[in-house]
């Protein structure tokens, strides 16, 4: 087994401990502004580790990618995920960091609820598959 291959099945336990977070964290029923801000912090380190899986199992794969637009739209290619959803993850991320107004905090929670967590959650059982 390579360096790579390593790396990479690390990153995906990594992320698969996060993902599991993430989902126990959305499914807390009428969450208060404080466990929604809590959602958003795990879904950001998620999507962190996700994107980064994603590079490393493209390394394994002999595909180059360092930056996480390039490793979105490789993965696209590939059909590991919905690169629009995806890419409107990565443009928001910068915004979801910086929640400091209640609207802004409710956008990025729904957005994670309705959106971004299925999309990562696909990737997530692609991945496994590949293990």
């Amino acid at each position: 087994m390579t360096n790579s291959d390593i790396r990479w099945k690390q990153r995906f336990q990594n992320f698969e401990k996060a993902l599991s977070r993430l989902r126990e964290a959305i499914a807390t029923e009428n969450p208060s502004d404080l466990e929604k801000a809590g959602v958003i912090q795990v879904y950001e380190f998620t999507f962190e580790l996700g994107w980064k899986t994603v590079k490393y199992y493209l390394e394994v794969n002999e595909v180059v990618v360092k930056f996480p637009r390039e490793v979105i739209k490789e993965a696209f290619k590939y059909g590991l995920l919905d690169g629009e959803v995806w890419l409107d993850m990565l443009q928001k991320r910068n915004l979801m960091s910086h929640t400091y107004d209640e609207e802004t905090a409710e956008l990025a929670y729904n957005l994670i609820v309705d959106t971004y967590f299925d999309a990562i959650d696909q990737v997530f059982q692609k991945l496994q598959q590949a293990l």
